[in-house]
């Protein structure tokens, strides 16, 4: 996941190939002059963000989807390039993915962030109540190098359609440099509103205490804690989608090739560098050896390598430091006497052979420590409530699949299992929903992206009671009298007593009340 460097913001970042290995270009990090530049135009975009009508944030936000559909195939290249992903995965991933949930945006946003009418109880008859949904100002998005295209897209526009001015600081490991800037440049007003912070760690806490008012992570749960610390000090709210360790649940019922399909792709897309990837694979003992074959068989037929036209399977690792956790898991388990039953290797000096792993001990680093790379570890489960406790006993919480025919016992399970979304006989498919909020449970973070809750967390809630009745003096006010205790005392037994009679209870209550209230003491 996204990991907030350690290095000096003096030092100029190379960015690597992820498929050669060879430079690609160099990256100066910003320093705290164009920080604080940033975040002076930042705040200027959101003043003029705030007399900017949706109609025409929606427009520029569709004029970026445009051009996105238009130059897919050159962005595809230079995806692939920084991240090392199969073309196809850039282009569903990234790039579908890009324009499913924007497009879901612009045409719900209207109905989303408008003002939202509020039923007002009885007892303040003739008042009207209101929520105003309204705009951070300044929103600060930290993105991570696995899926840098789609979260950068996805949470900036998001965040501007909501009416932010944005800082978004991509991972140094993937920060397509330049791209970015060329698209959000195609809007005039998202080119004001909406801008690119590079650099690494150092780069990272500095935007953090510019003051953001609001701030979104997707990245480690270490480095999110880190995160949060700095954030919690400054009182700034936060957002945080952070690692998984996703299981997936196949009960004896299944339909065992597309079973068998589901569990390959949703363990190594993207090379498994996906924080919702399967990195727990529970079959049921009845089925368990006939799954495990065929896992088998179809792990080894699929295509690993760099010459990609849009026909390779299994991508490149795009991060060296992760290529080392991947190598250090396997041979972990295999000292501790794991089975790898195919895989299990590097395949050239940036590419990992997808890896099928049994007989899996709870001393082994990939039993409980995220992965992040191309490995299916195999378990074993007799009984629903032994899965289901085996699944809740881990710090992760952020998405699993349940497979069964009987979908009465697939809600069940799906309902049982503490995790942020459950997509049932299929796998990572509530990520496929724009309409679905997205987001974790426990170590997995919270907050959550996509959907209704998705973009109101671009905005603060601001509750508004209005009171037509301006010349009637309220019976809560001064002065207090016995009478009116007496008449308070009388209204709480008629608001929360039964009777088929409540409604003139309590218009003879509340009539006595106001004539109360209009009289002076004394």
């Amino acid at each position: 996941m996204s990991e907030v460097s350690t290095i000096t913001n003096n030092t100029t970042l190379p960015v690597n190939s992820a498929i050669t290995g060879k430079l690609v270009y160099e990256l100066q990090p910003d320093g705290q002059e164009q920080v604080d530049n940033l975040f002076a135009r930042a705040r200027e975009a959101a003043d003029e963000l705030r007399r900017t009508p949706l109609e025409q944030r929606q427009h520029a936000v569709e004029q970026v989807m445009d051009y996105v559909r238009d130059n897919r195939e050159r962005i595809v290249d230079r995806i692939c390039e920084e991240t090392g992903k199969t073309r196809t995965d850039a282009l569903v991933s990234e790039i579908l993915g890009v324009l499913d949930n924007l497009e879901w945006n612009v045409h719900n946003a209207r109905k989303i962030l408008k003002d939202q009418k509020i039923p007002t109880p009885i007892t303040l008859m003739g008042k009207k109540s209101r929520v105003f949904h309204e705009p951070f100002g300044v929103i600060l998005k930290i993105a991570p190098w696995n899926y840098p295209f789609h979260i950068a897209m996805t949470f900036s526009l998001g965040a501007f359609l909501a009416g932010n001015a944005v800082i978004l600081k991509p991972s140094e490991q993937t920060p397509l440099h330049g791209l970015l800037e060329e698209i959000f440049n195609v809007a005039p007003l998202i080119k004001r509103s909406v801008q690119v912070a590079y650099g690494n760690g150092m780069t990272a806490q500095q935007l953090i205490a510019a003051r953001p008012d609001k701030i979104f992570f997707t990245g480690s749960t270490r480095t999110g804690k880190r995160i949060l610390r700095q954030a919690a000090d400054l009182l700034i709210p936060a957002e945080m989608e952070l690692g998984g360790k996703d299981q997936m649940i196949v009960f004896e019922d299944v339909n065992l090739k597309r079973t068998v399909g589901g569990a390959v792709w949703g363990a190594l897309t993207n090379a498994g560098q996906s924080c919702t990837s399967v990195e727990r694979l529970y079959i049921h003992d009845s089925i368990y050896d006939e799954f495990v074959q065929a896992l088998v068989t179809e792990v080894e037929k699929l295509v690993v390598n760099n010459g990609d036209r849009g026909d390779s399977d299994i991508g490149a690792i795009t991060a060296g430091f992760q290529l080392d956790i991947i190598e250090q898991h396997v041979e972990d388990a295999r000292s501790k006497g794991a089975s790898i039953l195919t895989g299990g290797a590097r395949l050239g000096d940036n590419f990992y052979l997808p890896t099928v792993i049994t007989n899996i001990t709870p001393d082994m680093a990939l039993h409980s420590e995220e992965t992040f790379g191309p490995l299916i570890p195999v378990y074993k489960f007799s009984t629903e409530a032994e899965v289901v406790q085996e699944t809740n006993s881990f710090q992760y919480g952020l998405t699993a699949s349940v497979w069964s025919k009987d979908l009465v016992r697939a809600e069940r399970v799906a309902r049982a299992l503490e995790v942020g979304g459950v997509s049932i006989n299929n796998v990572m498919l509530t990520e496929g929903n724009p309409a679905l909020p997205f987001g974790g449970q426990k170590e997995s973070g919270f907050g959550r992206a996509k959907g209704t809750e998705g973009l109101l967390a671009f905005t603060r809630s601001k509750s508004v009671l209005i009171d037509k009745q301006s010349d009637i003096i309220e019976p809560n006010w001064y002065p207090y009298t016995k009478k009116k205790y007496d008449i308070f005392n009388r209204l709480i037994e008629v608001l929360f007593t039964k009777s088929p009679i409540k409604l003139l209870k309590l218009a003879v209550t509340g009539m006595k009340l106001e004539g109360e209230a209009k009289k002076p003491r004394g």
